[in-house]
């Protein structure tokens, strides 16, 4: 499926399950404190079989599309492990995921799985905002002698402070869709009105500016 379409369908069903959801006339605060218009939880993909099914065979197809010589899939913790082993199913690949910290009993690890120096890894992510959580994933998977060869994630807002962290880290991230795309859609099905869309991109382009509210 060309990458447009597959962006378009799993918009289109992050929307139907609200797990994106708009509310630009009563904005969302975030833990930051950040008022947003929109709320993410893609989790909820996870219990509808229709859209599981949709999202984890688009993450199959970008992953071989984008990363042909991926070796291992690691899930971020937690939203990141169910994706990354139902993709890791349908590729018939090995997979773990990173926590977010060391274990503080056992054998203390913070990667889960085998990993073996030199293997490459695809991170699997559900949402990337300003990519700091996902890219301490991938700093302890470099730091364990991994080859990290991206990230594939099922949404991403496109916030500037991420696209440059990303590129300062020199990590590669391939999205099934964007902030963008799912402000379209959300126009086009009657979720939003058209005239939100640039108020919901003034949002993006800086989340600490409240004047997309005016």
């Amino acid at each position: 499926m060309e990458m447009e379409n597959i962006q378009r369908l799993i918009a289109r069903d992050l929307l139907k399950i609200k797990a994106v959801f708009f509310r630009p006339e009563e904005p969302f605060t975030w833990a930051s404190g950040i008022l947003s218009p929109v709320y993410c939880d893609n989790r909820l993909t996870l219990t509808d079989v229709a859209v599981r099914t949709d999202v984890e065979q688009s993450l199959a197809e970008v992953v071989r599309a984008e990363y042909p010589d991926v070796q291992v899939l690691m899930g971020t913790s937690t939203a990141g492990i169910a994706h990354a082993a139902i993709t890791g199913h349908l590729m018939g690949l090995p997979m773990g995921y990173v926590r977010s910290g060391a274990k503080d009993h056992g054998r203390q690890n913070q990667i889960e799985g085998r990993l073996e120096p030199g293997q490459k890894v695809v991170v699997i992510e559900d949402l990337i905002s300003t990519g700091g959580s996902v890219l301490e994933v991938v700093q302890v998977l470099r730091d364990a002698g991994a080859e990290v060869l991206g990230i594939a994630s099922i949404f991403t807002y496109g916030m500037q402070k991420g696209i440059d962290r990303l590129a300062a880290a020199n990590v590669k991230n391939v999205s099934l869709t964007n902030f963008d795309i799912i402000a379209e859609e959300a126009a086009a099905a009657g979720y939003i009105q058209p005239k939100d869309i640039q108020r919901l991109i003034a949002f993006r382009n800086n989340p600490s500016d409240t004047g997309w509210m005016k």
